[in-house]
Formats: structure tokens, sequence, C-alpha cells
């Protein structure tokens, strides 16, 4: 007869097991503060009350940070006074236990390592808790929850454990910020390029921006048709087919030319992406490959060109409709198993946050906005969110979009560190032709045309460490490919 499964409390060896803790650690690191209060400053960068394992001393050690930050002294004597007079800690009154802790105190010098144990013991207790929580809820889950949900609710509570678990804050002096800043601008000067960012492929582009900066979050916008996706995949193809590593003295891989990149497609399946991609590389339209209306010559750069980006680090998730918190989940993943370099999401409004459906709109893209710009600098890597504009463009003579053209734009515009518009006069000049052909008008709007045809002009509306103004780029729209731009007049003088 097979026996029922059993649950991880119910479990004989769970129950005989005690949780890891050093309780001896814990009294002499509170005794020495007890003795001396500059002790508490060793360790309060990094440690709480919730690490300790022992109720008494987590109360006693929260009430220690208490007096010391209202600066008064904490001592046995002080102490006890915050304790009812009945209170008993061990068979003793407060007074004798913070006593005998005092007399039992380590050395200073050793409280930086008993400090970092305590913390290091709260936190596999914490991985104990959340590995028990995974097998309760896979024995008893709702009907409504996905075992995905599951998955992504352990993966977060891990990286939380891990982030909480890494101490690398506080005040740094000014020769180590500015020797990192010497760095960026040396990494810089040997690069190809001379870009302080990664480059986008684009090199008009680099110039404007330095590249695409670590911890920033880059909003590109524009109207439907203006070309904003085709950019987005033509920065991350050229990314991506640039991508050089080295190992660092640690033993991890790290970029020296282009990047690995995450690109979150929430509009398109990964199948489109990949036909828009394969196209915009072998000039083949997209429209003719999908009918397969094709040559010899052009199936031979199809299997060519995809041979090649086969290799390319360039990883798709096409999930429509998640949430900011599933989407920074799977970019952490995505880093700790692939590497990271570069993340896009295409686009921003098909994002969902925490809130409940039909709640205010605005407060939901300032909870995914705020939480890009974090996922930025948490991961420390450049984030490419695409945008949609208001609809009042199409009301104004002049199209080129502002940042008030940002849809709910007051929290994209303010957590973005760079904001560019795609515009293209082109798309605007087609719908202008004059009814007569031949007339005055129509000449000049043919004029207009020819100027205008397959330019593409990227406006920076906002740049935190930079100038803002536009850029010229070639657009081919049967492609969808953008490059740099170069006007007849940019050409070298022919001789006959």
């Amino acid at each position: 007869m097979k026996l029922p499964a059993r649950r991880v409390e119910e479990a004989p060896s769970a129950l005989a097991r005690i949780a890891p803790h050093n309780a001896e650690a814990e009294r002499q690191l509170i005794g020495a503060i007890l003795v001396n209060n500059e002790t508490y400053y060793r360790v309060s960068d990094f440690l709480e009350p919730a690490h300790f394992f022992l109720e008494p001393h987590r109360q006693i050690f929260e009430k220690i940070g208490q007096m010391i930050r209202a600066g008064k002294v904490a001592s046995p004597i002080t102490l006890k006074t915050f304790f009812p007079v009945d209170h008993q800690i061990a068979d003793m009154s407060v007074a004798q236990y913070l006593l005998r802790l005092a007399s039992d105190s380590t050395t200073i010098i050793n409280a930086d390592d008993h400090g970092r144990q305590i913390q290091d013991l709260a936190i596999r207790r914490n991985l104990i808790r959340i590995g028990e929580d995974m097998v309760n809820i896979a024995f008893d889950a709702p009907i409504d929850m996905m075992p995905r949900a599951q998955i992504e609710d352990a993966e977060r509570r891990l990286f939380e454990l891990a982030e909480a678990g890494r101490y690398d804050g506080g005040f740094v002096s000014f020769a180590d910020a500015l020797r990192g800043s010497i760095d960026m601008a040396a990494a810089a000067f040997q690069r190809a390029g001379k870009l302080s960012g990664i480059s986008t492929g684009i090199s008009s582009l680099d110039q404007r921006l330095g590249g695409l900066q670590r911890s920033d979050l880059v909003i590109l916008a524009g109207r439907p048709a203006m070309g904003k996706t085709s950019l987005a995949t033509n920065i991350a193809f050229n990314i991506a087919a640039a991508y050089r590593a080295e190992e660092a003295p640690d033993g991890t891989m790290k970029a020296v030319d282009g990047g690995v990149v995450g690109f979150f497609s929430l509009e398109m399946s990964s199948e489109q992406l990949a036909t828009r991609i394969i196209s915009e590389q072998t000039e083949i339209p997209s429209n003719r490959i999908r009918r397969g209306d094709i040559s010899d010559q052009d199936f031979e750069k199809l299997v060519a060109a995809s041979q090649m980006m086969q290799s390319i680090p360039l990883y798709v998730d096409q999930t429509g409709g998640i949430s900011i918190a599933q989407l920074a989940a799977r970019a952490r993943r995505l880093k700790r198993q692939k590497g990271l370099d570069v993340l896009i999401v295409d686009y921003l409004q098909l994002l969902t946050g925490s809130s409940k459906k039909g709640e205010n709109r605005v407060q939901e893209i300032t909870e995914i906005t705020t939480g890009l710009k974090a996922l930025a600098k948490e991961l420390n890597v450049p984030i490419v969110a695409l945008s949609q504009l208001s609809r009042q463009v199409e009301n104004r003579d002049d199209k080129r979009p502002q940042l008030a053209d940002l849809r709910e734009s007051g929290s994209i515009e303010q957590d973005a560190d760079v904001v560019m518009f795609v515009y293209r006069e082109e798309y605007y000049l087609k719908m202008k032709e004059p009814a007569e052909k031949g007339s005055e008008a129509w000449f000049k709007w043919e004029a207009d045309m020819n100027r205008m045809k397959g330019v593409a002009e990227v406006i920076v509306g906002k740049q935190r460490h930079g100038p803002t103004g536009s850029v010229e780029l070639h657009f081919a729209g049967e492609v969808t490919r953008f490059s740099d731009l170069i006007r007849d007049e940019q050409l070298p003088e022919r001789h006959e």
C-alpha cells in the first residue's frame, strides 16, 4: 500500500534538526556592545534584530539600537529599565542576564566577525524557511495558482535574500569614486569609437549618447509606424553581434565589446522578431520571407545569416502582459545564467503593475518606470524601454514629438536618464500629396519628399549626462533597417 506524501513539518528528520545558530556568538557580541557602545557602529550597517536566533537577544539588540541612536548610553543598568520588572531571561532577572552578557563579552576586534557569522546563520535559516514553504505550497497549492507563479515567487524571495545578505553599501571615499571615474574614462579612451558606454552600432547615435550607459533607463518613444521597434531590434542585434568577452580576475566573463542582450517582446512573437531581424540583416523584405517569395540567391543569404545568428547572445522573452515584478525576476535569472549587458522592453505600456485592473493607470505606470530604473541600477545594465506617444502629436502642424507627448508622461520623463523620439517626416508628407499633379504645390511636395525619403530623425529630448538635439539616420523601410545617413553633399567629389 502506497503511503501519502508527508509534509515537511511532519518529517521526523525535520523535527529532530535544530535551525543553524550560534547563541554564544550572539551573547558575546551583545556583551561587547554593552561594555563599549562604539562596537554597535561596527555591525549596525548590516546586522538587524531579526538576524538573532534567540528572541531575548532580538529584543535586547533592538533596544540597544534605539538607545544609542537617541544619543544615550546603553549599559546593563540603563537597559534593564526598558523591560518589565518581573521579566526573566533564562531563569535570571533582566539585570542579572545583562550583567552576565557584559562579563562574557568578546573584544571589539572580533565584533565584525561575530556579526557576520550571526547574519550568515540568519540567511541559512531563511533558506530553510523558503525551501519548506516551496515544498508545502507545492503539496497544498490553491487551484488558481500556476506552478510558474510559485517558481517566480521563489526566485523573487531567493534574490531578495541574496541582495539583503550582500553588504556593499555605506560611504565610499571621494578618492575611490574618482578612481572609478578615471577607470571609466580610460576604458572609453582605449575602446574603439572612444565610447564610455555600450555601442549601439550606429555611430552618429553613439556620438550623441556616448553609447548606452550602465544603470541608465533609456526611453525610446514614437507614434505607430515611426520605426521604434525596428530601431530597438537594430540596436539589440548590433550589440549582440559585436559581443566579445574576456575572463575577469574573479573568473567571470566580462564583455569587452558588445554585450549579452535580453529582449522582452511583449507585442510580437519571437518568430516575428526573428523574421524582422533576419530581414534587416539580409536586406530581404520580411513580407517576401513570410510568403516564401525568394530566389535561390536570397535563400542562400538567409541560410548564411541564420547560421551566423545562432551564435549571438540575444535572448527573447515573448510572454505578453507580464508584470514588472515578473520581468525583474526573469532579468535577474538571465543575468545569473547567461550574463546580461543590455535589456530591451518592447513596450512599456504593455507591462502591468501590482495594482488591480481598473485602478489608477498613472500610478501603475509610475510603479513600472520606477521599477525599471531600480532594476537598471540593481543589475548595472542599460534598460531601453519603448513607449507610446499620445495622439495629441497628430493635432499639431509640427508633428515632431516632445517630452509632454509621452503617455502618462510625469513618471516616464522623471525616471528616465535618456528620452529619445523616433520621427519620420516622410510618413506625414505622403499623406499631404496635392491632388493636382504637375502644379507648383505638387512640385514643391515632390522636392520635399525626395529630400526626406529614407530619412529618420532621432530626437534626444532628455539626457542627464550629455546634450540634447537631433540625429539624422537612414531608414530602409522595406527591410526596417536604420543606419548612419550620408547625404549627397557629404560624399567625396567624383572625378570623371
